[in-house]
């Protein structure tokens, strides 16, 4: 039991990118503050590498290996439909890698629910769409930071041509979106991946920038 509580302590802090007090990590894992503290403290002992204190609030260090930890069942389910959505609606690089991590997590599950993920009860559909002719290149330029050059369809179907910084992906019920600092506009823009009519990397990749990235967009909404 403690062990588990153990990893279960560790999963929490992995996934915290900023210091976490005792007491939300103990509201969490459903025990005392004192019972943190203790837990924290065997974890240090054991080489784990967290910061903090007591008051102050506890971190891991970032790329810290885990072990596999046990999955429950609600885990499955959604590590399970989060598969099928990726695999109904991304392009095909991504089914590939949904696909490889559904059977990583498949060969770590109990053996009850053992080829759960690739065999399971849920299965997600979606129509062929345009969008999955550009994402593949989407989710590369926005990973590598590469500035493109897009042709996009307006809603007068008239084409448009932008040299764009690409800054994030949303995926919607039928459509992606795409998130960019439109250098035309010195602004934000989203385009609809569907309406896409060509995509091309310019050769130039883009540094990162204040007020400027994808997290700068999405403070906008609030």
């Amino acid at each position: 039991m403690r062990a588990s509580r153990l990893f279960g302590l560790l999963e929490q802090l992995r996934m915290h990118r900023q210091p976490v007090s005792a007491a939300v990590l103990a509201e969490t894992l459903g025990v005392s503050v004192r019972t943190i503290y203790r837990d924290i403290a065997t974890l240090q002992s054991m080489g784990a590498p967290i910061r903090g204190e007591g008051g102050v609030g506890y971190q891991i260090e970032r790329g810290y290996f885990l072990p596999p930890l046990h999955f429950d069942a609600d885990e499955l389910d959604a590590i399970t439909l989060g598969m099928q959505l990726i695999s109904a609606r991304g392009d095909s690089d991504i089914k590939k890698a949904a696909a490889r991590v559904a059977a990583k997590v498949d060969a770590i599950a109990p053996g009850g629910a053992n080829g759960r993920v690739r065999q399971g009860d849920m299965i997600a559909y979606s129509k062929a769409s345009e969008a999955q002719r550009h994402l593949a290149a989407l989710r590369r330029a926005v990973r590598e930071r590469r500035r493109l050059e897009i042709v996009y369809l307006d809603l007068k179907d008239q084409q448009n041509t932008r040299r764009v910084r690409p800054l994030g992906l949303t995926a919607f019920d039928q459509v992606w979106l795409l998130t960019a600092w439109c250098d035309e506009r010195d602004d934000f823009r989203n385009f609809r991946v569907d309406r896409l009519a060509a995509v091309t990397e310019t050769g130039e990749r883009f540094a990162s920038q204040a007020g400027r990235e994808f997290r700068d967009y999405l403070k906008t909404l609030r």
